[in-house]
């Protein structure tokens, strides 16, 4: 009957119902209304970019104390493990940056048997060139035969006298020696350097030339108190030695300090220190110039050859440790010197090829105990120039030419010898508080300004040591031809 219905029903009635019908339907169609994005915050998974820095110094910590808190009378060293395989940190502008893995090596072709660590290999074909005459009666018996005396020998202990007298409360030295409670201004001739970890570094290397650590000699108590400022630098700064805002020269410090850590720890072989002494190398080795291979003020920038020197021989140093020291480093400091050398390396410049006394003693030494041979002719003909010079009052070259000589030993060294330890024992202090020191007569030469009375007295003091501070490198070996100019 419906169908019926629309038959005959008019169309413009059919079509005004079919209308109501689709717009109530449309009507009873509920559509949810659009919903509120809420925002976002998106995260990245990809590791922040680090710039490359100018200034090593802002990529210390801010919150790194300026002055380490005062040691007790029980001073302990930081704790730490056997160091079996550290990495180096290959960037130093990122102290903290994944370290990549490095096939290590030592300096010369020959490795040192792992239980005795203080008769470490020398240069390529020498003997034993190690730590090893320090103490007892090796070192007594080095003192005869090397040309040293009973004069050079007291010398060598009112010297580490001097330096323990004037030690800070909190087991630092400072360049500036009339700080310490102890002196109170009653030696003359202060150092203008601020960096008390350099400081601390010289006073430390004299006790530990004569043997005298932590655990040897009279004065355990004082060194541990230095070592532990050290160690706790390096600990705390990734390896870095120098001290924030301390002065212009933080690698030479780093050097300084590095020989201090990587000799302690051969000669006491406390586990303590394995940690330490490994970052330290690791620093010196990320912040070799990775273009020249050298090392100068700060980390990366390119080399001087006074800086390669405390660089190498804290290397060496640390190689003498069993430590572990990256072959690269040592093929970039070989290229450094390539650089600067002049005459086929019997002489060295600064940083470009020269032939200053100061920088071929620097440079002689390095190519010893990088594996030079007594009879290579370079060596030979460098070696007669510095004995030509002879000792010249100025201690930094001083020191490095009386380790050249007493290596080479022979006729140029007996001579060498007898007019540098006369010298010194001679210019000794003898009065006061500043009896055992050295400045007097010193003072035009490489650093005392700066410096002052405890670098001068670090340095003549090691000077008189070398008769069995290092063993000599060529013992044995035949020199076919002396070289003279």
């Amino acid at each position: 009957m419906g169908s019926g219905i629309l038959r005959q029903a008019p169309a413009w009635a059919v079509s005004m119902l079919l209308h109501i019908v689709v717009l109530l339907s449309m009507a009873l169609i509920v559509q949810e209304p659009p919903k509120e994005e809420k925002p976002r915050t998106i995260t990245s998974s990809a590791p922040e970019v680090q710039e490359e820095f100018e200034e090593f110094e802002e990529e210390l910590p801010e919150d790194q104390p300026e002055t380490p808190q005062d040691v007790s009378n029980e001073v302990v060293l930081p704790d730490a493990t056997v160091v079996e395989d550290v990495q180096v940190v290959t960037d130093a502008a990122d102290v903290d940056a994944a370290a990549v893995s490095v096939e290590f090596t030592d300096f010369s072709t020959e490795t040192a048997p792992s239980s005795d660590l203080l008769s470490a290999v020398g240069a390529v074909g020498g003997q034993a060139g190690g730590m090893g005459g320090r103490s007892g009666a090796q070192r007594q018996k080095l003192v005869q035969s090397g040309g040293g005396s009973a004069a050079s020998e007291a010398a060598v202990e009112a010297g580490i006298k001097w330096i323990v007298q004037h030690q800070m409360p909190d087991g630092s030295w400072n360049f500036d020696h009339a700080k310490s409670p102890s002196c109170n201004g009653n030696c003359s001739h202060p150092g203008k350097y601020k960096d008390r970890a350099g400081a601390t570094a010289m006073a430390l290397l004299p006790m530990l030339g004569r043997g005298y650590t932590h655990k040897e000699g009279p004065y355990k108590k004082q060194f541990e108190a230095g070592v532990s400022f050290l160690a706790a630098q390096a600990a705390s700064q990734n390896g870095a030695i120098f001290e924030k805002g301390g002065g212009s020269h933080p690698l030479y410090v780093q050097g300084l300090g590095g020989i201090v850590l990587t000799e302690t720890y051969a000669m006491t072989q406390d586990k303590r220190l394995a940690m330490p002494a490994q970052a330290a190398l690791n620093f010196i080795m990320a912040a070799q110039d990775p273009v020249g291979g050298g090392w100068r003020y700060q980390p990366k920038q390119p080399g001087d050859t006074s800086a390669v020197g405390w660089q190498l021989m804290a290397l060496k140093s640390g190689h003498m440790a069993f430590l572990q020291v990256s072959p690269l480093t040592i093929r970039k400091a070989v290229e450094f010197l390539n650089g600067v050398q002049q005459d086929d390396g019997a002489a060295y410049g600064y940083a470009d090829p020269g032939n200053g006394p100061g920088t071929s003693a620097v440079g002689l030494l390095c190519r010893m105990y990088l594996g030079w041979k007594k009879d290579n002719p370079a060596l030979q003909r460098g070696v007669a120039r510095l004995a030509k010079i002879g000792p010249n009052a100025d201690l930094y070259y001083d020191y490095y030419a009386t380790q050249i000589l007493h290596h080479m030993e022979g006729e140029q060294w007996v001579a060498w010898n007898t007019k540098m330890r006369d010298m010194l024992v001679k210019s000794q202090s003898k009065k006061g508080h500043e009896a055992g020191s050295w400045f007097e007569g010193f003072e035009r030469g490489h650093g005392p300004e700066y410096g002052g009375r405890l670098y001068c007295t670090s340095l003549a003091t090691m000077i008189l040591e070398v008769y069995y501070r290092h063993l000599p490198l060529y013992s044995g070996q035949s020199v076919d031809e002396e070289f003279k100019e």
